[in-house]
């Protein structure tokens, strides 16, 4: 039994597809929803939006084939494979608003339904829904599907506050920091189950980086501070550069927690 658990822990620790999960993993979080907005709105207002899509999709194949071809996790190839599902997400979600003219709150209440539907079918193949088990493809596949419509929600649910429900993106911004508290609050002092306030977070993370990105680089006229969606997306893209080669020398996302 003991020799079993020690090599459930060595296959665990060694072939994890996914980095520990501590502060800089959810700033970093924060940091490629934020650009996935705001790169996706240069791209669709700049390019026509059917390149634009299919640009974007490229780049989210292209990062999954690396992601899921190496061995164990590695920061660069994660955070790249987060970055591409943040921008092709986001695009795929307005592509269902502006292409296909379906309002938000059924977009909301479309890949709402779809992300229970994964949650159900991972948990009844797998028996967990842990990120700390992504140690072998098809848990990995969960794992990235999962991650691909928790970024078409946010951007839908973000959306929908901002214009449908008419609280603007400075005001969504802020209902999404307060939601944010809940899963932080009820797992540190209520005991909250960790894998539910992981993807609790996880989900809301989006809209709440996509909702600031947007303040900052819309303009005025569409309830932005007109920074610009190209600046936004280029320091963003810094930061995480920043904060992914922290990662990468330091190696601190791949020491064990006890989260």
């Amino acid at each position: 039994m003991k020799n079993n658990k020690v090599s459930e822990f060595l296959t665990q620790t060694t072939f994890r597809k996914v980095p520990e999960v501590f502060l800089i993993f959810w700033i970093i979080k924060l940091l490629t929803t934020a650009m996935g907005e705001s790169t996706s709105d240069y791209l669709v207002h700049t390019l026509n939006p059917i390149p634009a899509v299919l640009l974007g999709g490229i780049g989210f194949v292209i990062a999954m084939i690396f992601q899921l071809f190496v061995k164990r996790y590695r920061a660069l190839t994660y955070w790249l494979a987060v970055t591409m599902v943040a921008i092709f997400g986001t695009m795929a979600a307005d592509v269902i608003h502006i292409g296909l003219g379906i309002p938000y709150l059924v977009s909301t209440i479309f890949f709402s339904v779809a992300l229970i539907v994964i949650f159900i079918i991972w948990y009844k193949t797998e028996k967990t829904l842990s990120i700390h088990s992504i140690f072998n493809r098809k848990r990995e596949l969960f794992y990235w599907a999962t991650v691909l419509t928790t970024f078409a929600l946010g951007t839908a649910a973000g959306d929908m506050t901002a214009s449908t429900l008419g609280l603007g993106y400075l005001n969504s911004g802020i209902l999404f920091v307060v939601l944010m508290a809940i899963p932080a609050v009820s797992w540190k002092i209520f005991k909250m189950n960790p894998i539910v306030a992981f993807w609790f977070a996880y989900i809301v993370t989006r809209p709440l980086g996509a909702s600031f990105a947007d303040w900052f680089g819309r303009s005025p006229y569409l309830g932005g501070i007109g920074f610009g969606t190209d600046k936004t997306s280029i320091v963003l893209g810094i930061f995480i550069i920043i904060c992914v080669l922290y990662l990468g020398i330091t190696k601190v996302d791949t020491k064990k927690t006890s989260q």
